[in-house]
């Protein structure tokens, strides 16, 4: 009985570290096989930790208020996502997000679909925009968020093979859409779950953004939930197969 009770137990061990049942959080990506790319839309925890993301790609009059918005309300911890020229364009500002110590990504360069474009063009890209981001702020990137967030498979391979992380999101603000402060506010709030990425925009395009912001952080820090950047969401995680 011993003997069986022990093979019971090894086979159950086994089983759980084959579907991913293992501790500790997990990280939901597009991708149905262990060793394919992936793109990170969330992690799989029970800590009521989310991470803030913002892609700014275009203006000036948007980017610094929400920055004031997030000093306002005391959250040290939010990530953003910068484009090659924006950063350029508006290097006072993107130094200003780095001295207040904010993560910063990779937001391309041209802001146009890298699945309709080969290889070579992507790593071009990627490239300018990384280089531009450096020069600016002396931040070499390692996390990417795709123009419009698209990709394919062969997309995701390259960026990954420029060792990269692409980073999606769980939760959507839709505040480019400008549909109003309070359906900004209740999209987040009511959507966000544990180990969430959401996104939102800094950019002049989104005119709404920074009357919703305050509300968002307040109605989320009701709820439980601590700021975290994307990369102190992802340390220790392990990739599971969910498709988003």
């Amino acid at each position: 009985m011993k003997s069986i009770r022990r093979w019971l137990m090894s086979a159950l061990a086994a089983c759980l570290v084959a579907f991913g049942c293992g501790i500790g959080p997990q990280v939901s990506a597009a991708s149905t096989q262990p060793n394919q790319p992936k793109a990170i839309y969330k992690v799989d925890t029970k800590e009521k930790v989310v991470a803030l993301t913002f892609d700014i790609s275009w203006g000036n009059k948007v980017p610094e208020p929400v920055l004031n918005v997030l000093k306002q309300q005391n959250v040290k911890k939010a990530t953003f996502f910068l484009s090659g020229p924006w950063t350029l364009h508006h290097p006072e500002i993107a130094k200003k997000i780095k001295d207040m110590g904010y993560e910063i990504g990779n937001h391309g360069n041209l802001h146009k679909d890298f699945s309709n474009y080969p290889d070579s063009w992507i790593r071009e890209q990627v490239a300018l925009s990384e280089k531009s981001i450096y020069q600016v702020t002396g931040v070499k990137t390692k996390l990417i968020r795709t123009p419009n967030g698209d990709f394919n498979p062969r997309v995701l391979r390259c960026l990954n093979n420029m060792g990269y992380t692409v980073i999606q999101w769980n939760t959507d603000s839709l505040d480019w859409k400008n549909p109003g402060v309070q359906n900004i506010v209740s999209r987040v709030t009511k959507r966000v779950v544990p180990g969430d990425i959401i996104l939102m925009h800094a950019s002049d395009s989104s005119k709404q953004i920074v009357e919703a912001l305050p509300q968002i952080i307040t109605q989320l820090r009701n709820q439980g939930y601590q700021f975290v950047t994307v990369s102190e969401l992802l340390a220790g995680a392990k990739v599971s197969s969910n498709v988003r």
